[in-house]
């Protein structure tokens, strides 16, 4: 579904990424790990379209994006939910929602029906439709983007850092929820720094000083010990 071959890309005259690849195929969980300031962020936005790729290549679905602006790769079925969720603290919930539907142009009741299927999914989100996105908690504003991107209907969905400041009991409701979407027919690229990562990705792609270092099936990665340590600050 994604092949990335060779991403060089950074910011003004500072590179991060020197030479990232990666694939990820049809219906996977696929993990990158990393320290902090090895790229992963980076790569995503490459992905994505917000940092131009200097050099590399990238495609999606068989289809070259490398010189493609982020509306067109979101229109593929690319999706990517940032570092820091890119909630707009002064819409409501439910406006933030809608943000999610522009990409769409089925007929109402269809983009209604997905919109209550997403609430029944997030419950506490249902519940807060008409508050303004600055008063919901760390996991809902994280469950309120995920709701959105999925919103456009994603073939593809990438998440940079779930977890980030959330309760452990918080990141393994969204852990699960992750699990039981890929089995709906989404399939994530995720940054991660939690172990429980590894519960439900098949593949996880260490990356060190904006190059690929490693790539590990689930089996081996949560054999690495060292892996572990080192880039999840926890054992499996």
């Amino acid at each position: 579904m994604l092949q990335v071959r060779g991403v060089e890309a950074g910011y003004g005259r500072v590179q991060v990424l020197r030479g990232v690849s990666l694939e990820v195929a049809e219906g996977e969980i696929v993990a990158v790990l990393g320290a902090n300031g090895a790229g992963k962020t980076t790569t995503l936005r490459a992905i994505s379209g917000v940092v131009p790729a200097w050099r590399g290549e990238i495609s999606f679905l068989g289809r070259r994006l490398t010189r493609e602006p982020p509306e067109a790769r979101a229109a593929l079925g690319l999706g990517h939910v940032p570092e820091g969720r890119g909630i707009l603290a002064s819409l409501t919930v439910e406006e933030n929602l809608m943000l999610g539907r522009h990409l769409r142009r089925e007929r109402r009741g269809v983009l209604e029906r997905d919109r209550d299927r997403l609430l029944d999914l997030f419950p506490a989100l249902r519940r807060r439709l008409g508050l303004p996105a600055s008063s919901l908690s760390g996991g809902e504003q994280q469950m309120l983007a995920l709701a959105r991107a999925l919103l456009c209907r994603p073939k593809l969905l990438m998440v940079d850092e779930m977890s980030f400041g959330l309760a452990p009991i918080v990141v393994n409701q969204l852990f699960d929820l992750v699990r039981q979407l890929r089995e709906e027919g989404t399939t994530f690229l995720v940054v991660e720094q939690q172990a429980g990562v590894l519960a439900i990705c098949d593949r996880t792609y260490v990356l060190s000083g904006g190059v690929t270092e490693t790539e590990e099936t689930l089996g081996r990665a949560v054999s690495r010990e060292d892996l572990v340590r080192s880039y999840l600050g926890a054992r499996a």
